[in-house]
C-alpha cells in the first residue's frame, strides 16, 4: 500500500491518505509481471515449429499419372514441433474452441492416388519407392512408416540424417514414364539438401504405443485432389506420448503436405512434462478457455500460427509482447523508462512510461532511500554542483543559494571512512566554492555530504 504523510508536531503522527489511483497501477503492474514471466516459461516448453522444405517437384515428376497430377513447382512441407528434451507429444487436435486448420492460398493439396495415406504410420515403407507416394499429405506423430521388428520409422528434418536416402533417383521405379533415372530427383538449392542425398527418415527403438485417429466429416485434404483447405473442430491424432529421434533437440514430425500455394496453418497439441503433467497448446486465444470446469491449462503459443505474426520482441519497448512468434525491430518505437508516474510525488517522472509505484517518494514516505537525497527540494533551495565527474586530480564543489545559511561538507570513501573532515564555511555570500585537491586519494568511489542549516545532500564522485 503506497501512504503518502506528513509528520506532525511534535513529530509523534502521521497524517497520510492513500492514494488509491497509484495503488491500482501497482496491482496491475505486478500482475502483468507474473503472467508475463508465467506465459514465457510455459511456451518455451515449445521451442519453436519447424517448416522444412522437404522437395519441390519438377517436370520429371509432373510425368506421373499413376499416382496422380503433380502440378510442376510443388513444394511438400514438413512440420516439426520441437520441444524441449524431456517433453513428449501426445495428441493433435482440433476441438470446439479451437479448430485445427491447414491452408494452401490458391492450389489443392496433392495426395497419391494409388498409395496415399491420411496417417503416415500406415504406411509400409517400400511404397515410398513408387511414383510419387513419398510427397503425400498426411498427419502424424513422429512416425511415418509401419514399424519394422523392434523399430520404428521416424521423421526427422533432412539436416539432421545422416544415414543417406532410399527416397528418389534410382530408388525410384520412376513413375507411369518408367522414366530411368527415377522421379524426385530435384536439386534445386532453394529446398536445401537434395531428396536424393538426405530423405528425412531415421528409425527409433521407442515404438508409439496406442495409436488412434479420428476424423469427422469437415472437408478434407487427406483424400482429395482438388480441396485447398482441411478445417476440423473434432480432429485427433494421438499415442502415449512420442519424443524426436534425437532426445536433445526433441523435434517430432506432426504433417506433410504437398501444394503450389502459399502454407498455411493452425495447430493445437497436448504435451506432457517429465512428471506426466499434461497441458494443452493452442495456436489462438479463446475466451473459455480454463473456463470449462475440467482443470485442464490452455496456454496460447505464438509458434503455433503460420505465417508467424511478428512483431516487437525486444522487451525495452512498450510494443513488446511475448506473444509474438517472429522478431519485427520495425515495430519497436516507444523506449520504455520505468519511473514514478504519480504527478503528486516528489519524484514524479515526467518521461516515465511504465509505472513503478515503489519508486515514488513522498514526505515521510520514501521506501527505506534517503528522501533527502531522492528529494532535495523538499530541504532546501540550494544547488550543489561538484565537478568534474568522474576527477582526476581536483574536483570543484559549488554551492549557491546558501546566503545567510550555515554550510559545511565532508567526504567519505566507499567504506565510510572520513577522507576529508568535515569542513564549515561563512554565511556572507550567496554562492561559495572550493577547489578540493585528490592528490591524496586512490582510484575509486566518493561520497560529499553537504550540510545546509543542518539539512542533508550526499552526492558521488569517482577519482580515476
Amino acid at each position: 500500500m503506497i501512504m503518502k504523510c506528513s509528520i506532525g508536531e511534535p513529530h509523534i503522527f502521521l497524517h497520510c491518505h492513500i492514494n488509491y489511483n497509484t495503488l491500482f497501477k501497482m496491482k496491475t503492474f505486478v500482475s502483468l509481471l507474473l503472467l508475463l514471466t508465467l506465459s514465457i516459461t510455459l511456451n518455451a516448453q515449445i521451442e519453436k515449429v519447424i517448416v522444412e522444405k522437404y522437395y519441390i517437384s519438377d517436370s520429371t515428376d509432373a510425368t506421373d499419372t499413376t499416382g496422380g497430377k503433380l502440378a510442376v513447382g510443388s513444394t511438400t512441407y514438413r512440420i516439426f514441433i520441437d520441444l524441449l528434451p524431456g517433453y513428449k507429444i501426445i495428441k493433435l487436435y482440433g476441438n470446439e474452441n479451437h479448430r485445427l486448420q491447414f491452408g494452401s492460398s490458391d492450389s489443392s493439396f496433392f495426395n497419391n492416388k494409388s498409395e496415399g495415406q491420411t496417417v503416415a504410420r500406415n504406411f509400409n515403407k517400400a511404397r515410398f519407392s513408387e511414383n510419387t507416394v513419398a510427397l503425400d499429405t498426411w498427419l502424424t506423430l513422429g512416425q511415418i512408416a509401419k514399424a519394422s521388428g523392434s523399430r520404428a520409422y521416424f521423421g526427422v528434418p533432412k539436416k539432421d540424417d545422416k544415414n543417406g536416402s532410399i527416397i528418389g533417383g534410382t530408388h525410384n521405379d520412376g513413375g507411369s514414364a518408367r522414366i530411368s533415372k527415377g522421379l524426385l530427383t530435384n536439386a534445386s538449392t532453394e529446398m536445401g539438401i537434395a531428396l536424393i542425398t538426405a530423405d528425412g527418415i531415421d528409425t527409433s527403438s521407442v515404438i508409439p504405443k496406442n495409436p488412434s485417429e479420428f476424423f469427422d466429416n469437415d472437408t478434407t485434404i487427406f483424400n482429395s485432389n482438388s480441396v485447398k483447405e482441411f478445417i476440423s473442430n473434432s480432429c485427433t491424432v494421438n499415442n502415449d506420448g512420442v519424443m524426436g529421434v534425437d532426445k536433445d533437440s526433441n523435434q517430432v514430425l506432426i504433417a506433410q503436405l504437398t501444394t503450389k500455394g502459399t502454407l498455411s496453418f493452425e495447430l493445437n497439441v497436448v504435451l506432457e512434462d517429465t512428471s506426466g503433467n499434461k497441458k494443452n497448446y493452442v495456436a489462438v486465444a479463446n475466451a473459455l478457455d480454463n473456463n470449462d470446469g475440467t482443470g485442464e491449462v490452455t496456454i496460447v503459443s505464438p509458434y503455433l500460427i503460420y505465417p508467424l505474426v511478428c512483431g516487437c520482441l525486444d522487451p525495452n519497448y512498450l510494443e513488446y509482447n511475448e506473444r509474438f512468434g517472429c522478431n519485427d525491430e520495425s515495430q519497436c518505437k516507444t523506449k520504455g523508462i520505468v519511473g514514478c508516474m504519480d504527478p503528486d510525488a516528489c519524484n514524479y517522472d515526467p518521461k516515465a512510461n511504465i509505472p513503478m509505484p515503489s519508486m515514488c517518494c513522498y514526505p515521510g514516505y520514501c521506501n527505506d532511500r534517503d528522501i533527502s537525497i531522492v528529494c532535495p527540494a523538499l530541504f532546501n533551495n540550494t544547488i550543489v554542483y561538484l565537478y568534474p565527474n568522474p576527477a582526476n586530480a581536483s574536483i570543484t564543489l559549488k554551492i549557491d543559494g546558501v546566503k545567510n545559511k550555515s554550510v559545511s561538507y565532508s567526504i567519505t570513501n566507499s567504506l565510510g571512512e572520513i577522507v576529508v573532515a568535515e569542513k564549515n564555511w561563512g554565511k556572507d555570500s550567496e554562492s561559495i566554492s572550493e577547489v578540493i585537491s585528490l592528490s591524496s586519494f586512490q582510484a575509486g568511489i566518493y561520497n560529499c555530504k553537504v550540510t545546509v542549516d543542518g539539512k542533508v545532500e550526499t552526492h558521488s564522485f569517482s577519482k580515476q
